[in-house]
C-alpha cells in the first residue's frame, strides 16, 4: 500500500456487578438458573410498577470510578434509553446519559513498546437486557433472568492504537475490577464483555475515520482477532475506493471475520429523557470518601512493590498483576523462592504458554515453582532443562529437585569439557564458522544447537557460547 494507516480504538466495557439482587427490584442475580424464574413485574416493566434503586449498585460504581482515577459526580441522574429489541421487555433501558456517576479517569498499561495512559471518558450505571436463545427446533426464545441485572459501562477515550494495547487495557481493567471485589468478571458468563469501536485513518492526520462497532465480545483472544480482521477489512475497503459505513458488526469466532448486523445508532436515535420514576443520585464528599476507604490494594500498588522489592521489570510486573489469581499465586512463590524475579519470569513465560485458559491456571504448587526457580538461579539447571521440567510438572506436580537428581539433569559448567564439545562442533562445521566470520549471526545459533545436542541440552549456554566465539576468533 502506498499510504500508511493507523487504527483508532475506543472500548465500551460492560461489567455485571456482584450484588445479590437486581438494580431496581429484589429478584436474584445468580447465573445459570432455569429461564425466566428470576423475574418480577418490576424487571419485566409491567404497567403500574415502580423501580427502586439498589444503593449497593451506586457504591460499587463509585468504587470502580475511584479505582480508575475518575471524578465522582455529586449529582447525577438516570435516563430512559428507548429502543425496540425482543430481549428488552420495557422497550427502554434505564441508563445514564448526560450526567454519569464517574467521568474523566484513566489507567496506565504496559506493552512491549512501553507504558501508555488510556483515558476513561465515563462510567455509568444501567440495567442489563435479557438474553436471546436460538434453537433449531423452537426458533428464537427469550430468557429474561438477566433483565435488570446491574451493570456499569466503562467507556474509554479513543486512545488505543493496536490490538496489543486493547488487550492490555482490558486485562488491566478486569484486574482492577476484580481487586475491588465488585464483580466476578467471568467472561464466559458475560459478566465482563466488550464492544470495540474501530476506525482507520492515514498516519499523521488528526481527523478520525468512520467507525464501526463490534458488539459483545467476551474473550481477550477474540477481541484481538476482531480488531486485526476489522482493521484489515477497512483498509482494503478504503484502498478499493469504498466508503466505510457507520454500523454495528458481529464478530464470528468460527470464521474470525466480522459481519454487518445493522446501521449504528447515534445518541439522538435513542430519544433519551430523564426517568420520571427515579430521583437524582446525590452523593456528598463525605460519602465518596467513605467508599474510598473500602478500596483494597490495587494492581498498580502491587506492580510498584514487585518492581522495587524484587527488581522485576515494569512489563513483567504488569503481566502478573493483570490477573489477581496470578498475583496471589506469585506472592506465595515469592515468599519461598531465593530469587522471586526468576519465578516471575517462569510464570509469565512457560506457565503462561502452557495455560490454554484465558484466566490464570497453574496445576503446579507454589512450593515446586519456587524450587524450580531456585534450581535456575543457582545455575543447577539451564533454561532448556527448566522448560522440560515444567512440562512434566504440569502433568504431575512433582518435586523438581528430586527429578534433577534422579535423572542427572544438572547443568554442565565444566569449561574443559565444554571446550572439547565446542572444538568438535567447530571442526565439523567449517561452513557455519565461515558464515559467522562473515557477519552472519544466525550461524552461532546453529553451532550452539549442535553443541547443546551433544550434551543432551544440559550445557550452560552462556559459558558454551562464550567458548565457541573465542575458539572461532
Amino acid at each position: 500500500m502506498a499510504k500508511e494507516y493507523e487504527m483508532v480504538i475506543g472500548l465500551e466495557v460492560h461489567v455485571e456487578l456482584k450484588t445479590k439482587t437486581k438494580i431496581f427490584c429484589n429478584c436474584e442475580t445468580s447465573f445459570g438458573a432455569e429461564p425466566n424464574i428470576h423475574t418480577c413485574p418490576v424487571c419485566m416493566g409491567l404497567p403500574g410498577t415502580l423501580p427502586v434503586l439498589n444503593d449497593k449498585v451506586v457504591e460499587y460504581a463509585v468504587k470502580a470510578g475511584l479505582a480508575t482515577n475518575c471524578k465522582i459526580a455529586n449529582f447525577s441522574k438516570q435516563d430512559r434509553k428507548n429502543y425496540f429489541y425482543p430481549d428488552l421487555p420495557k422497550a427502554y433501558q434505564i441508563s445514564q446519559f448526560d450526567l454519569p456517576l464517574c467521568e474523566r479517569g484513566y489507567l496506565d498499561i504496559e506493552t512491549e513498546s512501553g507504558s501508555k495512559r488510556i483515558g476513561i471518558t465515563r462510567i455509568h450505571i444501567e440495567e442489563d437486557a435479557g438474553k436471546l436463545v436460538h434453537d433449531d427446533i423452537h426458533g428464537t426464545m427469550i430468557d429474561c433472568n438477566r433483565c435488570g441485572v446491574p451493570l456499569i459501562e466503562i467507556v474509554s477515550e479513543p486512545d488505543i492504537r493496536s490490538a496489543e494495547e486493547a488487550k492490555a487495557y482490558l486485562q488491566k481493567l478486569r484486574a482492577i475490577i476484580l481487586y475491588t471485589g465488585i464483580s466476578d468478571c467471568k467472561m464466559n458468563e458475560g459478566s465482563f464483555r466488550c464492544d470495540v469501536n474501530l476506525s482507520v485513518r492515514e498516519k499523521g492526520t488528526e481527523k478520525f475515520g468512520t467507525r464501526t462497532e463490534m458488539k459483545n465480545i467476551n474473550s481477550f483472544q477474540y477481541v484481538v482477532k476482531a480488531i486485526e480482521y476489522e482493521y484489515k477489512r477497512q483498509i482494503e475497503a478504503i484502498e478499493d475506493g469504498e466508503e466505510i459505513v457507520q454500523e454495528t458488526r458481529k464478530f464470528d469466532a468460527d470464521t474470525g471475520k466480522t459481519y454487518s448486523m445493522r446501521g449504528k445508532e447515534n445518541a439522538n436515535d435513542y430519544r433519551y429523557f430523564p426517568d420520571p420514576d427515579l430521583p437524582p443520585i446525590e452523593l456528598s464528599d463525605e460519602k465518596i470518601e467513605k467508599i474510598k476507604t473500602t478500596i483494597p490494594e490495587l494492581p498498580d500498588a502491587r506492580k510498584k512493590k514487585y518492581m522495587e522489592k524484587y527488581g522485576i521489570s515494569a512489563y513483567i510486573s504488569e503481566k502478573i498483576i493483570s490477573d489477581i489469581d496470578m498475583a496471589d499465586y506469585f506472592e506465595k512463590v515469592a515468599t519461598l523462592a531465593k530469587t522471586p524475579k526468576v519465578a516471575a519470569n517462569i510464570l509469565v513465560g512457560e506457565v503462561a504458554r502452557l495455560n490454554t485458559a484465558e484466566m490464570f491456571y497453574c496445576p503446579i504448587s507454589a512450593v515446586n515453582i519456587a524450587k524450580l526457580s531456585d534450581l535456575i538461579s543457582d545455575e543447577v539447571i539451564n533454561t532448556s532443562t527448566a522448560k522440560k521440567l515444567i512440562a512434566r510438572m504440569w502433568e504431575d506436580d512433582s518435586d523438581p529437585v528430586l527429578i534433577v537428581e534422579k535423572e542427572n539433569l544438572k547443568q554442565i559448567n565444566d569449561r574443559d569439557f565444554l571446550a572439547k564439545i565446542a572444538t568438535e562442533v567447530i571442526e565439523n562445521s567449517p561452513k557455519l564458522v565461515s558464515d559467522y566470520k562473515n557477519g552472519k549471526q544466525q550461524a552461532i545459533k546453529a553451532l550452539m544447537g549442535q553443541a547443546m545436542g551433544k550434551t543432551a541440552g544440559k550445557a550452560n549456554p552462556v559459558i558454551l557460547e562464550e567458548i565457541i566465539k573465542k575458539l572461532i576468533i
